[in-house]
């Protein structure tokens, strides 16, 4: 394990200086951070915030998409300031689009800070600047947020040596930290560390979330479901609404074939746990996962439900997966842009694209109009799955999803956050059924479908209406003898 040059909060306590909120000179300067009037933490954000400190500056916290762990986190910078004389905030995101997010709430904590995240010009030499400043004694406090993909870059890193010991650096997001390249640009100089995720678990890569958590320190309590958030108030309720696709014949047969060859290699593979090292097995299953992704009769039940929901709003539309900072495959674009002309062309439904090549300040004017409903609805390609704030949201329509459980519990509770006339959210969620392929293939469906509904039941379990959605997915338990669940 790495030797660090940590900073124990009981001493660097003893060592209040110029820079403690206490003094008229701090007070009469913009910039430092504060706990706005009209905030008060809720009764388990206090509770992370003191078992940090208490785990002596480091941790991850463990808390349901929407609880408010931005909000914990700046609160522990505002804490460290007041007690050690904190210097710098750094703040990691994942994508640009948190960045912006991110500084919004930094402004209401009365921090400035500066966004890193474009061409190195744009950035570098206002930080090298303040980071002389802080050095010098001629400014107490400085904010960076940047994004992973900035962080690893030169022009960055050569910055991070001359960061002072009192800085806390916030990953985000942190399971997106776990890859072996951004892993090691973390900056090994900086003691005082706070991680942050409703899901912490780097999906099948044991080794990154060890490395995460060596970094950032473990899982702290209380861990926050999403359960506990809507119990507490901090989510708000939902209805969940199965709606169950057939294939069409043509996709039953290309999905019978890869079926088939999915069994075949799973015989062959010795060791059940090495599946995805098996490249094979991964290809067939990915395959596989786009043509039930983009099913044509997806559209079919969209048209079924919208054409009974024009006068609503408020409404996201979640397409095929694509990557989030990257260009959209084939598949997903044509879904996207199928779903978008079904609904805007022929419903006469008002909605836009949110994509990631969709423009930083585009996507801020489409989150304006959505909230005041001049939109009524986007349609979104997993971009909005990490992160990004809309509470206005009252309506998800989901139609195509990974196997990754981060997505789903991202997605939900990106449904399910608080907001002025929202007494409740409405989820409904597009279920492929699996074709009856007889018997020589019903035990690899059954090991394959069982991971598909512990999601669907994850949802259905927490709604308001457990009872009715439980019994529209009974069919598919039925047929497929996974009654246990």
């Amino acid at each position: 394990m790495e030797k660090v040059n940590e900073i124990t909060i009981s001493t660097v306590t003893e060592t209040k200086n110029r820079y403690s909120p206490n003094s008229s000179e701090t007070n009469q300067e913009s910039g430092y951070p504060q706990i706005p009037p009209s905030l008060q933490l809720r009764g388990y954000q206090k509770e992370a915030v003191a078992n940090w400190f208490a785990n002596k500056g480091r941790g991850t916290l463990k808390m349901a998409t929407g609880s408010g762990k931005t909000i914990t986190g700046i609160a522990i910078a505002t804490e460290l300031y007041q007690k050690i004389g904190l210097q710098v905030l750094l703040i990691i995101c994942p994508y640009r689009h948190l960045v912006t997010q991110w500084a919004r709430e930094c402004q209401t904590f009365n921090l400035a800070p500066i966004l890193a995240f474009e061409t190195v010009k744009s950035w570098h030499s206002q930080l090298s600047t303040q980071l002389y400043n802080i050095h010098a004694g001629n400014q107490n406090f400085l904010t960076i947020i940047t994004t992973n993909a900035t962080l690893i870059t030169e022009g960055f890193q050569s910055q991070l040596k001359y960061f002072p010991d009192k800085t806390l650096i916030i990953g985000d997001e942190v399971h997106n930290l776990g890859s072996r390249r951004t892993e090691e640009s973390l900056p090994r100089n900086i003691g005082l560390r706070l991680g942050l995720s409703a899901t912490p678990e780097r999906y099948f890569d044991e080794g990154g979330t060890d490395n995460l958590l060596n970094y950032f320190g473990s899982v702290l309590q209380p861990e926050l479901t999403l359960a506990d958030a809507i119990r507490q108030g901090a989510l708000v309720h939902y209805l969940y609404y199965p709606i169950l696709v057939e294939l069409t014949e043509a996709e039953t047969a290309f999905y019978a074939k890869l079926t088939k060859r999915i069994g075949w290699a799973l015989r062959t593979e010795d060791n059940i746990n090495n599946i995805q090292d098996n490249d094979t097995i991964t290809s067939l299953l990915m395959q596989r996962a786009r043509l039930i992704g983009a099913a044509a009769n997806k559209l079919n039940a969209l048209r079924e439900l919208m054409v009974n929901r024009l006068d609503t709003s408020h409404t996201l539309f979640y397409c095929g997966d694509g990557s989030v900072e990257g260009e959209l495959s084939q598949e997903n674009s044509r879904q996207l842009a199928a779903v978008t002309r079904l609904l805007g062309t022929e419903l006469g439904y008002r909605v836009n694209t949110y994509t990631a090549e969709t423009p930083i300040a585009e996507r801020e004017e489409l989150r304006r109009q959505f909230e005041i409903g001049e939109l009524q609805g986007l349609v979104a390609i997993r971009c909005l799955d990490e992160g990004v704030d809309i509470p206005a949201i009252k309506t998800a329509v989901i139609l195509a999803s990974s196997a990754n459980p981060r997505q789903f519990i991202q997605r939900r509770g990106r449904i399910l956050r608080p907001h002025p006339g929202k007494e409740r959210a409405t989820l409904f969620d597009a279920i492929v059924l699996p074709p009856d392929l007889g018997r020589e293939t019903l035990e690899v469906e059954r090991n394959l479908l069982r991971k598909e509904l512990k999601r669907f039941l994850e949802f259905a379990d927490l709604a308001d209406n457990a009872g009715e959605a439980r019994i529209k997915l009974l069919k598919l338990q039925k047929q497929y003898g996974l009654l246990d669940m």
